[in-house]
């Protein structure tokens, strides 16, 4: 008898723990890093698209409206005349328009 008909060739998968290894590995990236690079694809999105005039959220749930934008910075307006100047990486959430004169 043939060497090669005795052994069953298994070049394919290999090792049974070597693809229950890809596997896992296979696991990990659709149920955690890809949804966090989606994540943080939309909110750099979201912080590119800022614009004077905005509603938006704080991280520390400050609402305002955007005053000033300069580079990685805003100015957000909370009330008349009181003014907060925050990173833009601080801002959680954009809100649609009106929604703070709809709280007031």
């Amino acid at each position: 008898m043939d060497e090669s008909q005795t052994q069953p060739s298994s070049f394919l998968f290999g090792d049974p723990i070597f693809v229950f290894f890809i596997g896992f590995l296979l696991i990990i990236y659709f149920m955690s890093i890809r949804p966090q690079q989606k994540k943080m694809k939309a909110l750099q999105t979201m912080m590119d698209d800022l614009e004077k005039g905005d509603e938006v959220v704080a991280a520390g749930g400050i609402i305002g409206r955007i005053k000033e934008i300069k580079g990685p910075y805003v100015s957000i307006e909370v009330s008349e005349n009181i003014t907060f100047k925050l990173q833009k990486t601080a801002i959680a959430n954009t809100l649609p328009k009106g929604t703070i004169a709809s709280i007031d």
